[in-house]
């Protein structure tokens, strides 16, 4: 059973082993410190997760990853970037599909959020299957406008809109 809940103090050590892991972070943004530290949790846990709707993904009473969406500004005021991920050991038994169901669904039930919107990077295969598997549609792909560790991506563009 998946639940979404607020970051807490005891997660920081998991929070420091799954984020210090390449296969993890490769795809997510380089503002993620690396090595990510226990003051990194710290300040995530303090601060940085307190900026839009962020929650941890538990399963069994065990954080296991993050989901968040992050609203725009003015004429983007309805609109929210979301982004997930999850711990490795917990990779291709649909965790991360049920979390982003429940959390879409949130998101529209209970905030004036109309359209979620998500950024890949072209090899991330899986979070695209994830995606589309939550009813997200591919609206563009961007030739390489992302670069990280030296390497341009294409960026495929994912969105959902609020069928209220």
């Amino acid at each position: 059973m998946i639940t979404l809940r607020a970051f807490q103090v005891t997660d920081k050590p998991l929070l420091v082993q799954y984020l210090n892991n390449e296969n993890v972070t490769k795809y997510l943004s380089a503002r993620i410190p690396q090595p990510y530290t226990m003051d990194d949790a710290e300040w995530w846990i303090e601060a940085g997760c307190k900026n839009g709707f962020t929650r941890a993904i538990i399963y069994k009473d065990m954080l296991i990853g993050s989901i968040a969406a992050i609203p725009g500004e003015f004429e983007r005021e309805r609109s929210a970037e979301i982004g997930f991920w999850l711990a490795e050991p917990f990779w291709g038994k649909g965790l991360t599909s049920t979390a982003l169901d429940i959390f879409s669904t949130y998101i529209f039930n209970h905030t004036k959020i109309s359209r979620l919107n998500a950024s890949v990077f072209s090899p991330n295969k899986e979070s695209m299957r994830v995606l589309e598997k939550c009813g997200y549609k591919l609206e563009g792909i961007f030739e390489k406008s992302l670069f990280k560790k030296g390497h341009y991506f294409n960026e495929h563009y994912y969105a959902k809109l609020n069928s209220q």
